[in-house]
């Protein structure tokens, strides 16, 4: 192996690193919110109002937990695709093999690996 597939490499290790962390930190943050929304259900469920249940929820509200764990992993998600698509172009994979693999275009592979070379730490 080359000394520049062995730094794109420990890009692409990176990527599917951070997305394991994010892929943790999501299940955590989901399993609070699941918490606090089947109190929320409970709560509801005993005849409290909405708005009082609103109001005193605590921050982040279960809303806000879902939509933080969404945006997290579709970054996360994005920079493994376009780094692991990378790694299979550089072991000279085909594009249309790689948009068959993923279950996207080609066009879209061909959007990513753009990416992946614009990127300076790529």
């Amino acid at each position: 192996m080359r000394a520049s597939d062995h730094s794109a490499d420990d890009v692409t290790l990176q990527a599917l690193e951070q997305l394991i962390t994010c892929l943790g930190a999501s299940v955590d943050e989901l399993q609070r919110a699941q918490a606090r929304a089947e109190q929320l259900l409970a709560d509801r469920r005993a005849g409290r109002p909405w708005l009082d249940l609103v109001t005193e929820e605590a921050r982040p509200l279960v809303v806000e937990s879902v939509s933080s764990v969404l945006s997290a992993l579709a970054g996360a998600g994005h920079d493994w695709r376009r780094e692991e698509a990378a790694a299979l172009r550089r072991e000279e994979v085909s594009i249309n093999r790689i948009a068959a693999l993923f279950g996207v275009t080609r066009q879209r592979i061909s959007a990513l690996l753009r990416e992946s070379r614009d990127d300076p730490t790529a």
